[in-house]
């Protein structure tokens, strides 16, 4: 049985310092950032705003999802939360309900 996973980014204003990462609870880690119980770039650069996710069937293509985007160029990272987030909202909100 496989479980779920997310590859999502945190930033700390619209066009600021961003975050790439995955997590099979993707509630669980954003409180986490938000909270800065994450040590490392995250919490150096204050990336607290939860601005894209991506949800998949099986961690392993997450995982597979994050390795990929990290060998983008920020201008491609920035393109893809701004299709859906032009206005860098957190979305913490959204996943909380």
């Amino acid at each position: 049985m496989t479980r779920p996973g997310f590859v999502y980014i945190m930033a700390n204003r619209k066009n600021g310092a961003t975050y790439l990462g995955v997590t099979s609870d993707l509630v669980q880690r954003a409180y986490q950032h938000r909270e800065t119980l994450v040590e490392g770039h995250s919490k150096d650069n204050d990336c607290k705003r939860l601005v894209w996710f991506e949800a998949h069937d099986d961690i392993q293509d997450a995982r597979a999802r994050e390795w990929q985007m990290k060998k983008w160029k920020r201008a491609w990272k920035v393109k893809r939360i701004e299709e859906r987030n032009p206005e860098w909202r957190d979305l913490w909100f959204e996943i909380v309900k």
